[in-house]
Formats: C-alpha cells, sequence, structure tokens
C-alpha cells in the first residue's frame, strides 16, 4: 500500500495538448464563420451551409477508436474499469457472451442495449450500481446464457476524463473461452479500429493461442501496442524473464520492434482509482499507458482529422467565392451578353449530360461483371466449405461407433466448424472483391473529377475570374458498417429441418 494525500492529476483536452496541425478551436471558429456567411448570402447559397454543417458535426463528433483484444481471464474488464475510474464492467471466473461494449464519453452513466430485432432498450442516469446490474443482465454468461435476450451491441455513455478526451474503448469477448468463433469475428472488426490493446499477462507471459491470434491480428489493424497485466505477482529478476520471453514471441510472430508495451498493474489501477492514490496509479503502470494514449494516439488521430476538415473547409470557401464572383459578374453584363455566355454554358453542360449516359451503359456492363466474379468466388468457396466440413462429418463417422451420439456430436462439431471456416476466409474474399471493384470505379472516378472540372473551369472562363481546383476529391466514399458474430449457430445435418 502506498499511503499518499496527492490527487490524481486531472487530464487536459485532447485539443489542448495537440501542437500540430490546425489547432481544434481555431477550425471550430473558422468553420462557424464561413457557415454565418453562407447563411447571410441566402438561398442560393444553402447547399454551402449543409457541407460546412457535415464539417462541424465530424470535427464536434470525434472519436477514437481503441479495440482492446485478449484472451479470456487477462484483466481485460478490471483494466477498463481502472481507466474508468470504477468497476462498472462485470468480472469473474466465467466468459462473457459474445457481445462487444462500445464505451462512450457522456455527462452522466447510461447504457443503450441494442438488439438483433433492431429495436433498444435505454437506460439513462444510472447510479454505479444500476449499471452494473444493467450490464450484467445483458453482457454476462450467468444472467444471459447463450445470449438468449439477443443482443446484438452494447453502448455505455460515462463522465470518463479518458472517454470525454475522444477515446470510445471497445471490449471485444476474449479469445480461448468456449466462444470460438469470435476470434475471427474480432479480426475483421479491428480495421474500423484506430488501435489496439493486446493484453496478455504475467503468469505466463504469453500463450500458444495468443501467439497464433496475434500473427493474424498484426495484419488486421493499424496500430498496435501491448500491455502486460499481473507484474505486481512477479519479482523483479522473474518480471525480466517474463519480458525476454513477452519480446521473443513478438519477434516470432512477426512484430516490430518499435511497438509499445507496457506493464501494469489492472488491479492495483482501479484500487488506486477507488481510493484516489495518485502514488498507487503510477505504481500500477496505468498512468504511463492513460497518457501514451492521451498524448500520442489522440493527438496524431487529431492532427489527420482536422487537417482533412481544414481542407475541406477551403474548397466549400472558395466554390462559396466563386459563386460570389459568378453573380457579380453577370449583374455586370448586359443581358444579350449574359444569355450568349449562358448558351454556351448549356452547351457544355449538354456535352457532359452525354457523356454520363456513355458512362452509365459502360458501368452496366461493368457491374455484370462485377457480379460475376462475386459469383465465382463464392462457388469456389462453397466447394472449398463442403469438402472442409464433409472431412470433418467423416472423421466423426470413423471414430464414433454409437448411431445415437453421432448426429448430435456433429450437429455440435458443425456448430463450432461453420463460423471458424468462413470467418477465416471472409478477410481474404472481402479484399479480393474489394480489389476488383476498387480496379473498376478507379476509371469512372477520373472522368466524373475530371467533367466536374470542365464545367467549373469553362464557367470561370466565361466569366473571366479565377478557378482553383478543389483540394479534396469527395465523388465516391465507401463506409465500412461494423459486424459481430453475436450468436450460436444452429445446424442439422437432416435433409428434414427441425420444428
Amino acid at each position: 500500500m502506498y499511503e499518499t494525500t496527492e490527487a490524481a492529476p486531472k487530464l487536459k483536452p485532447v485539443a489542448e495538448r495537440s501542437k500540430n496541425g490546425p489547432p481544434a478551436e481555431e477550425l471550430k471558429d473558422l468553420l462557424e464563420r464561413v457557415r454565418k456567411l453562407c447563411e447571410e448570402l441566402g438561398e442560393g447559397f444553402l447547399d454551402f451551409c449543409t457541407r460546412v454543417a457535415e464539417l462541424q458535426e465530424r470535427l464536434a463528433e470525434e472519436r477514437f477508436h481503441l479495440a482492446v483484444l485478449g484472451q479470456f481471464k487477462r484483466g481485460k474488464s478490471t483494466l477498463l474499469n481502472a481507466l474508468l475510474g470504477e468497476p462498472l464492467l462485470p468480472t469473474g471466473v466465467v466468459p462473457l457472451t459474445s457481445i462487444p461494449t462500445f464505451l462512450r464519453g457522456g455527462e452522466k452513466r447510461a447504457v443503450r442495449v441494442f438488439f438483433r430485432d433492431g429495436t433498444h432498450a435505454d437506460f439513462f442516469d444510472l447510479s454505479l450500481e444500476q449499471a452494473r446490474r444493467v450490464l450484467a443482465r445483458h453482457v454476462t454468461e450467468k444472467e444471459n446464457p447463450m445470449n438468449q435476450l439477443d443482443v446484438e451491441r452494447v453502448e455505455v455513455e460515462h463522465p470518463s476524463a479518458l472517454l470525454t478526451a475522444g477515446v470510445v474503448l471497445i471490449d471485444t469477448p476474449g479469445i480461448g473461452s468456449t466462444f470460438r468463433h469470435n476470434t475471427e469475428a474480432t479480426l475483421s472488426f479491428l480495421p474500423q479500429c484506430d488501435a489496439s490493446l493486446f493484453m496478455v499477462s504475467a503468469d505466463p507471459p504469453i500463450t500458444e493461442v495468443e501467439q497464433e491470434f496475434l500473427k493474424s491480428v498484426r495484419h488486421a489493424v493499424a496500430k498496435l501496442c501491448f500491455v502486460m497485466n499481473k507484474v505486481d505477482y512477479l519479482s523483479e529478476s522473474e518480471l525480466a524473464d517474463a519480458m525476454i520471453f513477452f519480446d521473443k514471441a513478438l519477434k516470432e510472430a512477426g512484430v516490430r520492434d518499435s511497438e509499445a508495451i507496457f506493464r501494469v498493474s489492472a488491479k492495483q489501477g482501479i484500487e488506486a482509482r477507488i481510493k484516489e492514490n495518485a502514488a498507487l496509479w503510477r505504481e500500477s503502470g496505468l498512468e504511463k499507458l492513460q497518457d501514451y494514449l492521451l498524448d500520442f494516439l489522440s493527438r496524431e488521430k487529431s492532427r489527420t482529422l482536422q487537417l482533412a476538415i481544414a481542407r475541406k473547409a477551403v474548397d466549400v470557401a472558395a466554390d462559396a467565392a466563386m459563386n460570389v464572383e459568378l453573380q457579380r459578374r453577370s449583374l455586370e453584363l448586359s443581358q444579350q451578353e449574359l444569355e450568349k455566355r449562358i448558351q454556351v454554358f448549356n452547351d457544355k453542360v449538354n456535352e457532359i449530360e452525354h457523356e454520363t449516359v456513355k458512362m452509365g451503359d459502360l458501368l452496366a456492363g461493368d457491374k455484370k461483371r462485377a457480379a460475376q466474379f462475386l459469383e465465382e468466388l463464392a462457388e469456389n468457396l462453397r466447394v472449398e466449405a463442403r469438402r472442409h466440413l464433409g472431412e470433418v462429418i467423416e472423421l466423426l463417422f470413423k471414430n464414433n461407433e454409437d448411431p445415437e451420439a453421432i448426429e448430435r456430436v456433429a450437429r455440435d462439431q458443425l456448430t463450432e466448424e461453420i463460423p471458424l471456416f468462413f470467418g477465416a476466409k471472409l478477410a481474404s474474399f472481402c479484399s479480393e472483391v474489394n480489389h476488383a471493384l476498387q480496379e473498376a470505379i478507379a476509371p469512372y472516378y477520373q472522368r466524373v473529377e475530371g467533367l466536374i472540372s470542365a464545367l467549373r473551369s469553362t464557367a470561370a472562363e466565361l466569366f473571366d475570374i479565377p478557378y482553383r481546383a478543389p483540394m479534396c476529391n469527395g465523388a465516391f466514399e465507401i463506409r465500412y458498417r461494423t459486424y459481430w458474430v453475436t450468436q450460436k449457430w444452429n445446424t442439422s445435418i437432416s435433409l428434414i429441418p427441425e420444428g
């Protein structure tokens, strides 16, 4: 125990700590000024107001998504509770269900439970004990066995300094527990995260299951750092040996030497937060981890986001200025001269419309070829799946002589094998499809941008005003939706389905 009267230091907002890129507050002020100017220009500039409002929303809702990974019983929930500052998430000796939990910043504790039928249940302004009961009821195997409530995901709002600074912590199902299919689902989810914490324990430092999982994770996540928990259980010499062993395992898994490794005691960390013991908080190692997340990762993402928004804001302002200049120049021209130039502009518009019709015909052909390519990939996968699952069943028949038990055992085995097989194939399948689609759409992207540029430059030439090409191209944007396996698969090997 470390006695102290020193209070734990308060965290500064991310925007105050960022020294690179456009400062967030200045950028907010700039966007607000541009929006008000566009509003004052009248109805013809409502589109510009909408574009600026969207940029303001993106900047205001900046979130840094951090997934926490780890094998069952490595102390993930205890670590997250320590970062939150209170024992909110359920902990115990039994595994949780395969339900992801998203921890976001909020003024008060709140829990929103999303169900697979599209409905949700909201619980607002909760005490700590109330929030704990709601979470236990929906995400623990004890109170929601095999996810009988059909929960898809859970979102928690919490006034933690880390969360209100812009970090979203994502609690993922533990690998190596009874819910084996979560491993591949987790891998498919990781590319949508900004970073991941891979959590191991000092006793032992890393298992064979974790090593295999790590080999897959390192290709799926953009930023990866490691947390070795329970270091308080080891002596200095034992900890040194564990670090050497862990470092060797990381190199064997192909992880770069530059990845950060934090040695912590989550148990000490949550104790320190409850007792407001700053010395114990530092001793736990979690202070360094928290500072790393806030002062490096959050700053890095903030800088990138602010720069992107600033460039888009410049484009909006330039477009609005060009519209103002077009209106001014049109008022200076005689009606006859204005009509003549409008006719030239309309001719250009008609020319572009003919080009878009041609592009539509070509795109329809590419769409059919893409669908055919997708079907060929799917058929190859079906053939491979039938062969693999057939081999699994044949092996069961060879090793099991009890006719009454064969179907039950086979069904249970297929329940495990189906999500594992298709989950493992999902990443490569999606990668092939995505690559083919990107190749197909690239020429259209360039042609659309060229047509837009031609139309803008024609208007600038007709009215003798400066033309500036946009800094950002936004004709196409691919958005991904998170997915998670949240059910136990029902499988039957009978020709007549159950029921």
